[in-house]
């Protein structure tokens, strides 16, 4: 299994930009697709944007669509999420995993990072 490592959240003010990213260790990291979920207090942890193992192919939720961009690069092992135009319902604990599937769905996820806090501010 991958071991995940994310980074790149904090506090910023709604409208604001951040990119997330997300460090694999394993040799395996581009055979996994990707994906970022979040969580915030209280809710279920929720799907936000997936990515297919060689980056052909993107899922977003719809509440981010047009906002956030998800991307890897397999040379690096590294899959990035860049958040524009931020606002305070995207608060929450980012989340990065690994799935031997292309998936929403967070039960095919077998590996996951410890997660990396973004709060937005209104």
């Amino acid at each position: 299994q991958a071991q995940l490592v994310e980074s790149g959240g904090g506090l910023v003010q709604a409208g604001a930009s951040l990119r997330l990213s997300c460090a694999a260790s394993g040799r395996t990291f581009s055979s996994y697709a990707m994906g970022w979920f979040r969580q915030a207090p209280g809710k279920e942890r929720e799907f936000v944007a997936a990515i297919t193992s060689n980056g052909g192919d993107t899922r977003y939720v719809s509440s981010v669509k047009g906002r956030f961009t998800i991307s890897r690069d397999n040379a690096d092992n590294t899959v990035h999420l860049q958040m524009n135009t931020l606002k305070p319902e995207d608060t929450a604990v980012y989340y990065c995993a690994a799935s031997n599937y292309f998936s929403i769905v967070a039960r095919t996820y077998t590996s996951w990072g410890q997660g990396t806090q973004v709060t937005v501010s209104s």
